[in-house]
């Protein structure tokens, strides 16, 4: 292959790496994507777009898209937790809390009033395709998929990267003015000696993606996420629905995650965590379909720096949150859309390199706090789960026992039932947290402050204020969605972000 010269060199097919190639090519800045992956996602992995993100997407030219395999706003209104899923006798699949999420689907006046653009849910097994063909369609042949980024050297005027086709074997070297590492952290950043920071191994999870029928116990139509106890495996488990055609208890694919503590060792044999599946779903081998185990655990980290030199980095490169909240994607496509004008700025000569160098004290606190807010998530489903005691080395009859003093009628289990109901309406901070995915603020060299104090604001998380002031994210009252216009400013200039 021939050597290439590009303004922006993207590593990593990802969320990120695609929103990045897409928004370079709609403010005319040329870029070349290489991933060493040889397709998009295979695993559903996040799913949840805020309406922050959507915007961007809107930008992009695929938000229309995205609603059009979303799910339908009115499924996806509320969570709910319950007590076993499927078994025999009454109590399988009692639910003992709801709670209204993401504005009601999108309808109460706080959400439609903080933008023109509803929130979105789509795993990314059907979200990066979209992203792919559109970056595709606006840079034809510079989104390259099993191309893989070997080596990397960078002076004072650029990135020299050697890239490997891994499907023909042949090496090529890619001359770039910057490097955006969108890769998860993989390459890019351990080879500028970028550090991730925070806390690891908080939990063990084992995610599968499943086709089956649900339908008979999965009975809540405007229900999106399930929160599970499972008294007879004594974990907890997720229930998400995943489409594609249908959504809700008929939707035809699922994603189940099963929480493990960190010592269990069953969680790590295939065998053993499928049998766990059948027995909390109830279903036969026959009757499902297993597409995908995978595990991971919950970790919450942030680099030490988001540049170095010519090399920036976004996404799981930068950060890495527990899924609650859905904070992380969403906070990848916000690091992109902050950085693609500055790179087109500098790259076309309207401003100096220096402009780069506001990136990380603007992304990075807004993403630190997106970690924290996501491990606060987290850590308070872990306290609602704590609370059902027992456990697998509790037994069966004791893990039921304990659970059914939710609904029990002695009077002796009445400030059990207000202690857990009140530590399950602290988690509305994760279905309902506009300020944080709105309310972030920006301090860095670029930004000039006009003397005008920030409102005050009860409820950091909970309560959107909107405020005119040079760094927040403009106000946007009487947009409407069908009529919102893409980058309706000068193609080297700054997105109305900020006022």
């Amino acid at each position: 292959m021939n050597d290439i010269d590009v303004p922006v060199l993207i590593v990593g097919g990802g969320g990120a790496g695609l929103t990045a190639s897409m928004l370079l090519s709609r403010i005319g800045i040329e870029s070349l994507l290489v991933t060493a992956w040889p397709q998009t996602s295979i695993l559903p992995k996040a799913h949840v777009l805020n309406q922050r993100a959507m915007e961007v997407m809107r930008d992009a030219g695929v938000a229309d898209t995205i609603y059009a395999a979303s799910t339908p706003a009115e499924q996806m209104s509320h969570s709910a937790w319950y007590v076993g899923l499927a078994g025999e006798g009454e109590d399988y699949g009692r639910r003992v809390a709801k709670m209204e999420a993401w504005g009601a689907g999108g309808d109460s006046p706080e959400w439609l009033a903080a933008s023109p653009e509803r929130q979105a849910n789509l795993p990314q097994i059907r979200l990066e395709p979209v992203l792919r063909a559109r970056a595709e369609e606006l840079a034809p042949g510079r989104v390259r998929f099993h191309h893989e980024l070997t080596e990397l050297a960078q002076d004072d005027e650029g990135v020299t990267a050697t890239i490997t086709d891994r499907d023909t074997g042949e090496t090529y070297q890619v001359r770039a003015r910057y490097l955006l590492g969108c890769d998860g952290g993989r390459t890019v950043g351990p080879a500028v000696g970028i550090v991730q920071e925070g806390v690891r191994d908080l939990a063990r999870v084992v995610s599968f993606h499943i086709s089956a029928d649900l339908s008979q116990v999965a009975t809540d139509p405007d229900v999106l996420i399930r929160w599970l106890w499972l008294p007879d495996l004594g974990i907890p488990g997720v229930l998400v629905p995943m489409g594609p055609d249908h959504w809700g208890p008929e939707s035809e694919e699922w994603v189940f995650h099963l929480n493990y503590g960190s010592e269990d060792g069953r969680a790590l044999d295939d065998e053993s965590v499928l049998s766990d599946l059948r027995t909390a779903l109830g279903l036969t081998e026959e009757q499902q379909t297993v597409h995908m185990i995978s595990r991971w655990s919950l970790e919450g980290v942030v680099a030490d720096r988001y540049r170095a030199g010519r090399v920036l980095i976004a996404g799981d490169a930068a950060h890495r949150h527990p899924p609650t909240g859905g904070l992380g994607l969403t906070s990848a496509m916000h690091d992109v859309q902050n950085l693609t004008w500055k790179l087109a700025a500098v790259v076309n000569g309207h401003a100096g390199d220096a402009l780069l160098d506001t990136y990380e004290p603007e992304r990075r606190p807004a993403d630190a706090t997106n970690v924290q807010r996501s491990l606060e998530n987290a850590m308070n489903h872990i306290a609602i789960n704590a609370l059902f005691g027992g456990g697998p080395q509790a037994g069966e009859e004791e893990n039921w026992r304990q659970a059914r003093r939710l609904w029990s009628e002695d009077p002796a289990d009445t400030d059990f039932r207000r202690t857990f109901l009140a530590t399950v309406a602290a988690q509305s901070a994760e279905f309902n947290e506009l300020a944080v995915e709105f309310g972030y603020t920006y301090d860095s060299a670029a930004v000039v402050p006009d003397g005008t104090p920030a409102p005050e604001n009860p409820d950091p998380i909970r309560i959107y204020k909107p405020a005119a002031r040079p760094d927040t994210r403009c106000p946007m009252p009487g947009w409407k969605t069908s009529t919102a216009t893409a980058w309706p400013w000068p193609a080297w200039s700054a997105p109305a972000a900020s006022c």
